[in-house]
């Protein structure tokens, strides 16, 4: 019989661990710039050793000459002692947002029109009511009995005066204004359509074969209602022509901005990366107050001990974090200069490896620092990781970035016959003529991602009939 034993061993390894600081350095410079700002905010709230450099604002600063996309002059200043350029904040309008103009709500558009009609008290209070339940696209979804209900009137409006302060909600600009659905939308809106065949056709599509409508088969829809496929097709087009969201032209639409990072300019004839000044936080050391404290430092004073040392370490954190973003933008610009002249079709191939060995960090800092950092071009405002890339394969050996491939497709569908529009297949077939191996679904990915619609929904009806691409066109 086998006698059993424990044994009890030691086994030693290095693992890699990052130490509280450096693990919030990671944090923080994954951290977008905005993000960022605040973080140093609040430091500069609450540690008596930060201040704003009001230095750093200097507009008395000696510039450096910069010259323009259009050849005129511009400037920019050396920042800190690394010698990375920024942008003057200067140099943005600080008075372009007074030329906005003023925005008015759906709401008030309504209500202006409902002021200036001959409306008793009692019926303006009922169509007010009506205005003020209607969503962002215009839709009146709630019951008629709830909006009489929410009307503070004596006695309490009945159905009929509702539906009459409806009808009149809907006889406003714009048009479709109070529907209860698209259906209704639509042919309040065909009301100002010229009556004839095309009108009738269309008002009887609305009201008993919208599904139909939805799927794109004119064909299909022509043999449903035993008509010629022309004359569903003008009927279409007279549907696409109506807004099925009427009150989004006076919503905010809620724009997102982004501040750029960095921002390319053209710098004694080669394009530069500098840094955007408005991101840049102007933090450095209180000299008074560290003097002080070094001169009457003692054991009770281990707070501001800390607070001096993570001031000191704020200061180093803000300078390489934006060193670090500057040195990986410029190093993006050397190798994607044909992207700044030809635009995607010229983007080549980068993986984060060739920016990590040339800056001189770990793919893992590169990775961080393209997230949530924006780079102003000529081309538009993209996140530095847009400009990295697996390749693919070319007949001549060589690597094509998957950008300037869909910067093809995006080319050859705005060149294509309306009338025959381009499948996935001859998209995928013409790329392989030109040394392009893609797949069809890779083209499909690729189609689906630029937003655009299959081949079958592309294609232009029959000549001789008028179509309009509007808001419906998703119809």
């Amino acid at each position: 019989m086998q006698s059993l034993s424990l044994h009890a061993s030691v086994v030693t390894s290095l693992q890699p661990a990052l130490s509280p600081r450096l693990q919030r350095a990671v944090r923080l410079l994954q951290m977008s710039s905005q993000d960022f700002a605040q973080v140093v905010r609040d430091a500069l709230d609450t540690n008596p050793f930060l201040e704003q450099d009001e230095s750093a604002a200097d507009p008395d600063a000696p510039p450096m000459p910069v010259e323009a996309d259009d050849g005129a002059p511009s400037h920019a200043e050396i920042w800190g002692t690394e010698g990375f350029g920024r942008v003057r904040s200067s140099e943005v309008d600080s008075t372009v947002f007074d030329t906005l103009p003023a925005h008015t709500s759906l709401a008030a558009h309504l209500l202006g029109q409902l002021h200036v009609m001959p409306l008793t008290p009692r019926d303006l209070a009922i169509a007010s009511a009506v205005v003020e339940s209607l969503d962002d696209d215009g839709y009146l979804r709630v019951p008629l009995h709830d909006v009489g209900e929410a009307v503070l009137l004596q006695p309490a409006p009945d159905i009929e005066e509702l539906v009459i302060a409806l009808r009149l909600v809907q006889s406003l600009d714009p048009a479709g204004v109070g529907a209860r659905g698209v259906a209704e939308c639509l042919q309040l809106q065909l009301q100002a359509v010229p009556a004839g065949s095309t009108r009738d056709l269309a008002s009887t599509i609305l009201t008993n074969h919208l599904d139909a409508l939805a799927s794109h088969d004119t064909r299909a829809l022509a043999r449903r209602l035993g008509r010629p496929t022309a004359a569903v097709e003008a009927a279409r087009a007279a549907i696409r022509r109506l807004d099925p969201h009427p009150g989004w032209r006076f919503s905010d639409g809620c724009a997102q901005y982004i501040t750029p990072d960095v921002i390319v300019r053209r710098i004694r004839g080669q394009w530069t990366a500098v840094l955007n000044d408005a991101v840049v936080p102007r933090v450095k050391l209180n000299r008074s107050y560290v003097e002080l404290f070094q001169q009457h430092r003692d054991a009770r004073h281990a707070q501001l001990g800390a607070d001096l040392q993570e001031a000191r370490w704020t200061v180093r954190n803000v300078e390489q974090r934006f060193s670090t973003i500057l040195g990986v933008a410029q190093a993006i610009l050397k190798r994607q200069q044909h992207f700044l002249a030809y635009g995607a079709m010229a983007m080549k191939p980068l993986a984060l490896r060739e920016i990590a060995d040339e800056v001189g960090v770990h793919e893992s800092t590169v990775s961080r620092v393209t997230n949530n950092k924006f780079m102003a071009t000529p081309c538009g405002v993209f996140e530095l990781k847009y400009f990295f890339s697996r390749g693919l394969a070319t007949a001549s050996g060589n690597a094509c970035s998957p950008t300037a491939v869909r910067g093809l497709i995006q080319e050859m569908i705005a060149a294509e016959n309306p009338g025959r529009p381009l499948s996935d297949v001859e998209i995928a077939r013409q790329l392989a003529g030109q040394g392009l191996r893609v797949a069809r679904r890779t083209v499909t990915k690729y189609r689906r991602l630029l937003k655009v619609e299959p081949a079958e929904r592309r294609r232009a009806p029959a000549a001789g009939i008028a179509t309009a691409g509007g808001a419906g066109d998703g119809l």
